[in-house]
């Protein structure tokens, strides 16, 4: 339950904060390379030339520069870059930029370098990754939903945490893997890839977003967090310290929720950093108008500014000790004009080598007594100090180098992936949800008539023929104006045949000439009794498959048996029907409208066959001691359903060298075309039966007398919301050593893309029983189809107690979806896995002694709910099941289980 709540809540958040996160990635992405994406786009403000035997200006040089030939620019900083070709930038005062505006100028003759490009799109940027350009509400809002990347990392985690932990299970994408399942392996194996990234940018961002988890970081870190203190004389410059460089160092990368200035040296203060913002707190407030009041003080006690000649000495008293007695290398230095009279002029320095583009040094310089002040290293700073002053390099990850700041930005980039994979997920598990619904909600045919006396209509139905029988004779007798009733046989009872004038049987067998499964209490208990049925006429419908000559029709002829041993009266002989021959279906309408001497509307098995194509087939099976089996998938452009347990039933083909090998045995060519159709007799005879002897007037003749050929049956391993139609079929050998009429169509004559006619049949029989119990499913070789369909459709609905049992070969060569199975087992959707290769030892083991290896597993099981899923060969493995479930639970247990429903098979 603890899971399953976790579940709802992380998908729920995804499909609401998934769609800012993406957002937010791609920007924080964007701006995380705004330097050298803004001097990729602007080399000539950023680059010039170099010219011969030329120093750079000084910085009282630039100074008087602006000084005599723009007196109204008021300079705030100047920056001076060691590089020769690099450009020079000033900062200076303009109306409605807080921090002033960077101006870019060539280093040997001031000359103002173009504006920089770009600016206005980074700074939107900005503010949709901070705030969604939606002010205090966006910024609230990408504040929840960084709170909610915390809560996707840890529930994630938590969601996909494997029982067998294996490197490859983490951290490799199984490209085998089809539809949800991959969707699902793609959305948790990246997201792997990038938890530590994300634990990284979501503990940083929210250090922008809220005032107690700042305070908490400092904590944590064992910082003392500074104080908030005032911008600098006069309001209108940079930070004190504060590099006025612009893009080329960093300034502003990732904008004021992400990227003010962390570093408690600044003066401005953390706080103060945050752009936009000035009206947020009190705090803010406060300490504008303490500069306010500082301002008033400082004219009523006549101080002033510097004069430009006392700036321009400061500078060159300055410029000139750096050169002489700084001590420290640098790659570029900032000079910040002195707004008062106190003899001191700050400076930033950027190390040659920097470790980021946080990383600087801070001193002041007495110019009047030519004395530098105490040096603020960034490299002297400790690791705790460092991270807690350069939040922004370690939220963007160039703290910890361009490799990392590389894999962040990947890391980023990725974000709409779990956005769109989540939402893909939802959308087809609720698809899903929405087709079992209506599957469920599906009404059945027919009404009863309580003011007669009528036909009562039995059904005992495997895979749901006799079922849909049931209904249309039901229907035709309606038609008729004859009332009637429609039941299962195991809901049948003695009372019911004692009260019935008219029943009609219609009865699979199933496997080698045993009832169906839910028939088998009416065939071992009422079939045993003694009743008189001497008032009771009938009418048996026996289904089979001449493929089994030995039990063909055997439980419907049991049926009729045993109603005449009883004094019941036949109104007709049997009707027996092999795979739903039409031929032998209109016996029956004949029998039973001469039986009712009315007219009925005839009873059909109606087929919707739609056309597919063949996608994709895989050999699942290479180098196998067995016959090749085949993974295969199948697309149609039409929107069709069915449930897990559902079975495709495919139209067989002839080969083309069947049909030229036919062609020339009666002489004819290829391409005639029949007058009735318009077709060539060779696409005319594709689907016919060309193993009959004719004798035919015309080619018109020859194809209407040729019948079609017989369908196969194959389980259906997927289910809808995966868009393909999965089928696990294994080549067969007839008895002139040729592929099987439909293993050998599917497996080798049809060509990819080639088209294919396929009937989905309901398989109530085999369908999911409701409720969330668990299942237990057992099964060997091909069936391993209709258990990958049964759990597909349990893990989409979020259903873990699923129990697999498996046999084949050997593990190596016969271990059917094994990258799924083991994927499903370790990540905890699959609760237990027991496999049976029986070659890999040398006592052969198979499912049904894992059955008893695990008897005391299968009766807790069984206490809890659990049904239990047969799907594979009748042959040995159903039955050896059978028995085994027997020895353990006991004859009238199992009985309860099939009565029930909690006993399910789907074996041939």
């Amino acid at each position: 339950m603890l899971k399953k709540f976790f579940f709802q809540i992380h998908w729920f958040l995804g499909i609401t904060a998934g769609l800012i996160l993406s957002i937010m990635g791609l920007t924080g992405a964007i701006f995380s390379y705004e330097q050298p994406i803004q001097k990729w786009i602007n080399p000539s403000s950023f680059t010039v030339e170099v010219p011969n035997h030329q120093n750079k200006l000084s910085p009282a040089e630039i100074f008087q520069h602006f000084q005599k030939n723009t007196p109204d620019i008021k300079i705030n900083s100047i920056t001076i870059d060691q590089d020769p070709s690099a450009s020079s930038s000033i900062n200076i005062v303009k109306e409605g930029a807080r921090r002033g505006y960077t101006m870019m100028i060539n280093p040997y003759t001031a000359e103002v370098l173009p504006e920089v490009k770009g600016r206005e799109f980074f700074a939107f940027i900005q503010q949709l990754h901070r705030n969604l350009t939606a002010g205090e509400v966006g910024k609230q809002i990408t504040g929840a939903c960084t709170l909610m990347l915390l809560f996707f990392i840890f529930s994630g985690l938590y969601l996909r945490w494997p029982k067998k932990h294996t490197w490859r299970q983490w951290f490799v994408i199984k490209p085998k893997l089809k539809g949800r399942n991959f969707l699902w392996d793609l959305h948790a194996v990246v997201g792997t890839w990038v938890i530590v990234f994300y634990l990284l940018l979501a503990c940083t961002g929210l250090f922008w977003s809220y005032d107690w988890w700042r305070n908490g970081m400092y904590k944590v870190m064992g910082v003392e967090r500074p104080a908030p203190q005032m911008q600098g004389e006069g309001g209108k410059g940079p930070r004190d310290g504060e590099n006025a460089r612009g893009p080329r160092d960093g300034e502003n990368a990732r904008g004021p929720r992400d990227g003010a200035d962390a570093n408690p040296e600044n003066r401005q203060g953390d706080r103060a950093n945050l752009q936009g913002n000035e009206n947020r707190s009190a705090r803010s407030e406060q300490g504008r108008q303490s500069e306010q009041a500082n301002d008033q003080r400082d004219q009523k006690e006549g101080k002033k500014g510097l004069s430009p000649e006392q700036v321009n000495l400061a500078l060159t008293q300055t410029w000139t000790a750096i050169q002489n007695n700084l001590g420290h290398g640098y790659s570029s230095i900032s000079l910040n004009i002195p707004k008062k009279p106190d003899g001191k002029l700050e400076i930033t320095f950027v190390d040659p080598v920097v470790q980021h583009e946080r990383a600087r040094n801070k001193v002041s310089f007495d110019y009047q007594n030519a004395q530098f002040g105490k040096f603020d290293l960034y490299e002297d700073k400790k690791l705790n100090e460092k991270i807690m002053s350069s939040m922004l390099p370690v939220h963007r990850g160039s703290f910890f180098g361009p490799v990392y700041q590389f894999l962040v930005m990947l890391a980023s980039l990725m974000m709409p992936l779990f956005f769109v994979t989540g939402w893909m997920l939802y959308l087809k598990r609720r698809k899903q949800k929405k087709l079992t619904l209506a599957a469920r909600n599906l009404a059945p045919m027919g009404t009863l008539d309580l003011n007669a006396t009528p036909w009562l209509i039995v059904y005992a139905s495997q895979t749901g023929v006799a079922e849909q029988l049931a209904w249309r004779t039901a229907s035709s007798l309606r038609e008729a104006s004859l009332p009637k009733s429609v039941i299962a046989i195991q809901k049948l009872t003695s009372n019911d045949l004692k009260n019935a004038l008219h029943i009609i049987f219609i009865a699979s067998t199933y496997g080698t000439g045993e009832a169906p499964d839910l028939a088998t209490s009416f065939s071992k208990k009422l079939m045993h009794e003694k009743l008189d049925l001497s008032h009771l006429s009938f009418a048996v419908l026996a289904l089979g498959s001449k493929e089994y000559p030995e039990s063909y029709c055997q439980f419907g002829h049991g049926i009729a048996a045993w109603l005449k041993e009883n004094a019941a009266q036949a109104l007709f002989p049997t009707v027996e029907v092999d795979n739903g021959n039409p031929a032998d279906l209109q016996k029956w309408n004949t029998a039973l409208a001469a039986a009712t001497q009315l007219d009925l509307q005839e009873v059909v098995i109606e087929k919707a066959f739609s056309e597919w194509s063949l996608q994709q087939r895989d050999l699942l099976n290479p180098d196998s001691l067995g016959a090749p089996a085949f993974h295969i998938q199948l697309k149609t452009t039409q929107e069709l359903t069915w449930q897990a347990g559902d079975i495709a039933e495919i139209q067989t083909a002839n080969s083309i060298n069947r049909v030229r090998k036919f062609l020339e045995k009666y002489h004819i060519d290829a391409n005639t075309q029949l007058s009735t159709t318009g077709q060539t007799i060779a696409q005319a005879l594709h689907e016919k039966d060309l193993s009959q002897e004719l004798d035919f007037n015309d080619l018109d003749d020859l194809v209407a007398k040729l019948p079609l050929l017989p369908t196969r049956e194959y389980s259906i391993a997927s289910i809808p919301s995966q868009q393909v139609l999965a089928l696990v079929i294994r080549q067969t050998i007839d008895e002139n050593g040729e592929l099987g009429l439909g293993s050998g169509f599917m497996t080798q004559h049809l060509a990819l893309y080639d088209k294919v006619n396929v009937n989905i049949r309901t398989n109530e029989a085999f369908h999911l029983i409701e409720g969330p119990r668990p299942i237990i499913c057992i099964g060997n070789g091909t069936g391993i189809a209709g258990l990958m369909s049964l759990l597909n459709a349990r893990i989409e609905d979020g259903q873990a107690e699923n129990w697999l049992i498996f046999g084949e070969r050997q593990s190596e060569r016969d271990y059917f979806f094994k990258d799924t199975i083991q994927s499903w087992q370790e990540t905890g959707k699959l609760k237990r896995l027991d496999l049976a290769f029986s070659r890999d030892q040398e006592h052969k083991v198979y499912v049904h002694h894992k059955l008893r290896e695990n008897a005391d597993m299968l009766k807790q099981w069984l206490e809890n709910g659990a049904a239990i899923y047969v799907c594979g060969s009748i042959q040995g493995m159903a039955g050896g099941v059978e028995q085994a479930l027997i020895d353990i639970l006991g004859v009238e247990k199992l009985d309860e289980l099939r009565e029930a429903k909690r006993y399910r098979r789907d074996v041939y």
